[in-house]
């Protein structure tokens, strides 16, 4: 059963002129090994957080570290999290996260479903 459903669209050169001028926000939104990756992957990565915390109704206190962004050995995009979005994922009876990311035109977008069992 699907818990909720989020998307994000992010103007990748809106969110480099933004990492530009505050470089520590890397540092607070994305873990280690994602800090390694071009401007438009870390974008998109940014999106797919945003969708990840409207799926899971958008609650106070989800830390941006506690979710990353990684690549399945098949390439797929999927989503690994820990602390504060796993215990409300937990608390929503989430059992599987859905991730599709894009990055085109410079546009990035990410949709994510939450499914419960």
């Amino acid at each position: 059963m699907i818990v909720g459903v989020g998307i994000d669209v992010v103007d990748v050169a809106r969110f480099g002129a933004t990492i530009e001028r505050t470089p520590k926000l890397v540092d607070r939104l994305f873990t280690e090994s994602e800090r390694r990756l071009p401007l438009a992957s870390l974008a998109a990565r940014f999106a797919a957080k945003e969708a990840l915390a409207k799926a899971l109704g958008a609650p106070a206190g989800l830390h941006w570290l506690d979710a990353t962004v990684r690549s399945h050995p098949t390439g797929r995009p999927e989503l690994q999290v820990s602390g504060t979005v796993a215990a409300r994922a937990d608390e929503l009876g989430v059992v599987h996260l859905h991730l599709s990311l894009s990055h085109d035109a410079g546009i990035a977008s990410a949709v994510v479903v939450a499914e419960s069992a």
